[in-house]
């Protein structure tokens, strides 16, 4: 059994800063606050698909 990588994506800009392995028990979306490159500041980063 294998570990996925998801992506975290922007929620500003939409672009996918970080990646993650993802954990198989956890149902609803991540979200956390990163610091996009492309914005230059801290915004809110969720789980994609």
């Amino acid at each position: 059994m294998g570990l996925r990588k998801v992506a975290l994506a922007c929620t500003v800009c939409g672009s996918r800063n970080y990646t993650i392995t993802e954990n198989p028990s956890r149902t609803e979306r991540l979200e956390v606050k990163k610091f996009c490159k492309h914005c230059g500041k801290h915004t809110l980063h969720k789980e994609t698909r």
